[in-house]
């Protein structure tokens, strides 16, 4: 690493356009800030990529990219730095991938303070080492003051899909039955929440997590599971409605069985939000086969982030291939497609 007249003050400074100049500055924060603290072999070489080895035989490989542009930047529960490793390694997770390794790029917003942004940089390594991938190349890009909103993180994954698992959503059929991780809607009521200023007897937190541990639990014990998705922006209504249309057939869910904080579904009504449509960072939608539904059901509430697990419906024949929710009070209703957008930079 290169020897500098004087460290940055991460303490006080500020970011400036030098920052993305690509001279000295530049370097200096690429060696004192991401080399630092996101530091690995592959990183050090701090060529235009990273080159490495696939395992042989190790099968397909799962290449996903993500960009996060939420607001706040900090919120009840995570950061953008822990956000923007957990979304991309659930993209690869959904395919049924085990997460190797990530790229990153920061745009940089001139006047930014280098303080929140170390305080991102290290809740994003730690995020990482948690997930046990690598960050292993990326770009940074400073923009004038006024032309950015802080900071915006890209990060690409790559991961490996073992031998015999095939998940999407050509493989939904009649009788499926559809399972939720747990509770719907805590991320983006958290950042509606801390935006809004609202207050709850308890605060309510994101969902961010990485889901890779419990996708492997899940293909261990039923490895012809059909598809997965976490429902992140547009929530669950929004998955339904993708494979509905990508398979041909309709959905049935029924409300008495999808799991929604009590302090979710309050904050929900008072916002005039939907729980069925609001973004969630850490949870996932399943497509079984009905026989496998049970087992499948008990593995992920063995697991710490599957305790809520429930099945809350399934496939049905419908040429129309609509998604529709049976109501607690018996009726039906249809779950259409949002229009428009209803919570804003939530991720």
């Amino acid at each position: 690493m290169t020897t500098y007249t004087r460290p940055i003050d991460f303490k006080r400074g500020r970011v400036d356009m030098s920052h993305g100049s690509g001279g000295r500055a530049m370097a200096q924060l690429i060696d004192e800030l991401f080399v630092r603290h996101f530091a690995n072999d592959l990183l050090a070489e701090q060529g235009d990529g990273a080159c490495f080895a696939l395992p042989t035989g190790a099968g397909r490989m799962v290449m996903a990219t993500d960009s996060h542009v939420v607001s706040p930047l900090f919120f009840p529960g995570g950061d953008i730095g822990a956000l923007a490793v957990h979304g991309t390694v659930n993209d690869v997770a959904m395919m049924g991938a085990r997460p190797l390794y990530l790229s990153a790029s920061f745009i940089l917003e001139e006047g930014y303070p280098l303080a929140d942004l170390l305080r991102i940089v290290k809740s994003m390594a730690q995020a990482a080492r948690e997930v046990g991938v690598a960050i292993v190349t990326g770009d940074t890009k400073v923009v004038e003051a006024g032309k950015g909103d802080g900071v915006f993180i890209t990060t690409t994954g790559i991961g490996l899909v073992p031998q015999g698992v095939a998940l999407n959503a050509g493989r939904i059929a009649v009788g499926d039955r559809i399972l939720v991780s747990g509770m719907l809607g805590d991320h983006g009521v958290a950042i509606m929440s801390h935006r809004e200023n609202l207050t709850f007897e308890t605060t309510i937190q994101s969902d961010t997590a990485a889901l890779h541990g419990l996708v492997a639990t899940m293909l261990d014990a039923v490895p012809d599971l059909h598809v997965l998705r976490d429902p992140t922006r547009g929530g669950l209504a929004t998955v339904l409605n993708e494979f509905a249309k990508a398979s041909g057939h309709g959905m049935l869910i029924h409300e008495k069985a999808i799991p929604v904080r009590s302090e979710v579904a309050a904050a929900c009504e008072l916002l005039g939000l939907d729980p069925l449509y609001v973004a969630n960072e850490g949870k996932l939608v399943a497509f079984c086969a009905g026989q496998d539904a049970e087992t499948l059901l008990d593995v992920m509430r063995a697991h710490p982030l599957g305790r809520d697990a429930a099945i809350i419906g399934e496939v049905i024949a419908d040429e129309h291939a609509f998604v529709q929710m049976r109501t607690a009070f018996g009726g039906r209703r249809m779950v259409d497609w949002l229009n428009g957008e209803q919570l804003p930079r939530i991720c």
